[in-house]
């Protein structure tokens, strides 16, 4: 680099630095994200604004490389498999649901605004993950409380293992390597093959460098090594093929290893604050106005599948997880825009070529706009949610507190049984089954497509023979699709009856309840099977062939849940009497014997707690519309008792007032949560100490 051109290169940098710095101030002043600012500073100094002021673009996105390697370190450094198996599988359903349904929506949106196939998978990719450093601050801005940090953190865990994995496939795809069944197939192989070798090898090396550095006590030979292990591992990466971001996160997890994860971090935070800098300021550069102006409308479609989409899939996962409607609203709200990945899978696109600059402008605007958005309904999280359980209908209300303690039941560490053994069976088959439809359908489509080159005719002429493939694939695919509902309603049945198991002899009490979560898990098993099962088969088959299969059963399944409901609303009723009885006999005398009693003659409807509304409560005086408990907390009010007088399952206008015994049902989070409400402010304990030790720390 001659003298010229360093002068050159300094002066760029010491105006990014400077113009994102002053962009850091301004936005953190207005209390928005950071990463916004970075963006609009790149705006402002890109060559595409009417001053362009940058001289040497492409030297500033190589510097920018260096930021997507440091960010995908910092990530590695967070994530860790013991955290991730902690997670269970109900973050990995959550995940599931929203990234599988996101990559449906975008590469679909894509497809209908004109998009070739590479530009739409790039697309996909760039709307069904996250921004970590958005939600994060967004978290520590509204002061969320623990449960919610987990959940939303669990997701964006599995959304970074879902990131990582599409940006091997994408690499190979952008490259040229095409989108083909055989080209999925070996980059699967070759990546884990990767992996392990990578995996194993580091973990023997990478822990053991990083104590060895850090026994030398001096953060300058820390920050080195941990740099130098980076970018060794990303080069390496890059050398195999893959994105040097894959190179930067296994670095992270390997280095997160050594046990010294939060020295590390603190170590490298500047330097990866510095390029990460530059690497949203690079980004934001390639934002072209005239493009966004001439492309609004893909802009503001996209924006719309992001914001919505990102709400109904997120809110959907984590309902079905059993975290409750409140929870998975405030998640929904909390994960609705794109980030770091989003850009690291355009950036590969249109350093491949596979994908032009307006796709990095059209990038750059949804960000901007998805970021200002976040904030916003984040803010407004719990009164959203509070809106959407006052609108759902009385029986899915019912099912939406129950089924939340229900799941916790199933989470619950069991012993090894032949029943555990079963259901280990069921699975084992429910995914085989699975595997084999799918091969199925990517095979007949295969043979479908290549049938007149085998045969040596024309298209036209094997219209016939292509009947009779299709008739062969289906007729062969027909037994495993049975098999696999078959084994999801049997793995349904007996995780039901392994948290409502049935009476040996008598009246079966726990029938409506068992009923209701039979088909709820059947809906769960196949939300689980069918969005990876749509999303492998996508490229094969018309896009809505295998999704509409999989839409007619889940309405199928809708009717059905319906029903149950309805009964389940009914059984709910008929216990609420018994309930408000016990409740009044019991009165102020502190005795919770009665109620476990209570608890095994209305099997299915939660941990009944009764709790006294204390003077100075939020409760006191207050109806229950207005305390908007269930939408708060997630507990349902089952039974009020005040001097005599019962009220069963009381309704919106039913008013509390001080000294009420209140009867709670819900989830041990749920309860807790109601609890802070019906007891008097600065209050820590709960009325009585046998109930203290069935609400959850808070």
């Amino acid at each position: 680099m001659n003298s010229d051109a360093a002068h050159l290169f300094l002066r760029d940098l010491a105006l990014i630095l400077g113009t994102a710095a002053l962009a850091t101030v301004v936005f953190q002043r207005l209390r928005l994200p950071v990463i916004v600012g970075y963006l609009v500073a790149g705006m402002m100094v890109g060559p595409f604004t009417p001053w362009p002021v940058v001289n040497d673009p492409e030297t500033i996105r190589t510097l920018a490389e260096l930021g997507v390697v440091l960010l995908m370190f910092s990530i590695g450094l967070e994530f860790r498999v013991r955290k991730l198996i902690a997670l269970g599988p109900r973050v990995a359903l959550a995940a599931t649901v929203e990234v599988g349904l996101m990559l449906l929506l975008g590469y679909g949106a894509a497809r209908l605004l004109g998009m070739a196939t590479l530009p739409s998978l790039l697309t996909a990719g760039m709307v069904a993950i996250s921004s970590t450093m958005v939600v994060s601050r967004n978290l520590e801005d509204h002061a969320a409380d623990r449960s919610l940090k987990d959940i939303v953190f669990g997701v964006l865990i599995m959304e970074d293992l879902a990131a990582i994995l599409l940006i091997a496939v994408l690499t190979t795809v952008a490259a040229g390597g095409g989108f083909s069944a055989p080209m999925v197939a070996d980059t699967l192989v070759r990546l884990g093959l990767f992996l392990v070798v990578l995996l194993a090898g580091g973990m023997l090396v990478v822990p053991r460098t990083v104590l060895l550095a850090l026994s030398f006590k001096r953060p300058e030979t820390t920050l080195v090594a941990a740099l130098a292990i980076c970018f060794g591992l990303a080069m390496l990466s890059l050398s195999a093929g893959y994105s040097v971001a894959l190179g930067g996160f296994i670095a992270g997890t390997l280095v997160a290893e050594s046990g010294k994860r939060r020295i590390i971090e603190e170590t490298i935070r500047p330097v990866r604050d510095l390029f990460a800098a530059i690497f949203f300021v690079a980004i934001g550069m390639l934002f072209v106005p005239s493009v966004v102006v001439n492309h609004w409308e893909t802009a503001l479609v996209l924006a719309l599948v992001v914001l919505t989409g990102k709400f109904v899939g997120v809110t959907t996962g984590v309902f079905l997880a059993g975290y409750g409607t409140r929870d998975a609203v405030r998640a929904g709200m909390n994960l609705g825009q794109i980030g770091e990945f989003s850009f690291v899978i355009v950036g590969l696109g249109v350093a491949h070529g596979s994908a032009t600059g307006d796709l990095a402008s059209i990038a750059v605007a949804v960000a901007t706009v998805t970021a200002f958005t976040t904030p916003l309904f984040a803010a407004r999280a719990d009164r959203i949610a509070a809106w959407v359980d006052r609108r759902l209908p009385h029986p899915v209300q019912t099912v939406a507190t129950l089924y939340a303690s229900w799941v916790d039941l199933l989470s619950v560490p069991k012993k090894l049984s032949a029943q555990a053994a079963a259901r280990k069976r069921l699975v084992r088959l429910m995914i085989l089954d699975a595997a084999f439809v799918a091969a199925l359908i990517i095979g007949t489509s295969i043979a479908y497509r290549r049938l007149p080159a085998w045969l040596g005719r024309e298209a036209a002429e094997v219209a016939a023979w292509r009947l009779v493939l299709l008739g062969a694939g289906a007729v062969l695919a027909t037994p495993f699709a049975l098999g696999l509902v078959q084994t999801m309603r049997g793995l349904a049945v007996a995780l039901a009856e392994s948290v409502l198991p049935r009476p040996p002899k008598g009246v079966d009490q726990g029938l409506a309840p068992r009923r209701t979560l039979t088909v709820t898990l059947q809906i769960v098993f196949v939300v689980a099977v069918g969005v990876p099962l749509t999303l492998i088969t996508l490229p094969f088959v018309p896009p809505f062939g295998v999704l509409g299969v999989i839409a007619a059963y889940l309405l199928i399944l809708g009717f059905g849940f319906w029903r149950t409901a309805t009964d389940l609303d009914k059984h709910t009723r008929a216990g609420a009497e018994l309930v408000v009885h016990v409740l009044a006999k019991q009165g102020h005398s502190g005795d919770t014997e009665t109620f476990e009693v209570v608890r095994g003659m209305l099997p299915g409807l939660g941990t009944i707690v009764p709790l006294e509304v204390m003077e100075g409560s939020e409760a006191a005086g207050a109806t229950l519309g207005e305390l908007n408990l269930r939408g708060r907390t997630g507990a349902t009010v089952v039974a009020i008792s005040r001097n005599g007088e019962r009220v069963p399952l009381p309704d919106a206008s039913t008013r509390t007032e001080v000294g009420d015994l209140v009867a709670l049902t819900g989830s041990a989070q749920a309860i807790g949560l109601a609890a802070a409400l019906l007891r008097a402010k600065g209050t820590s304990s709960p009325p009585t100490a046998k109930d203290a030790t069935a609400l959850p720390d808070e």
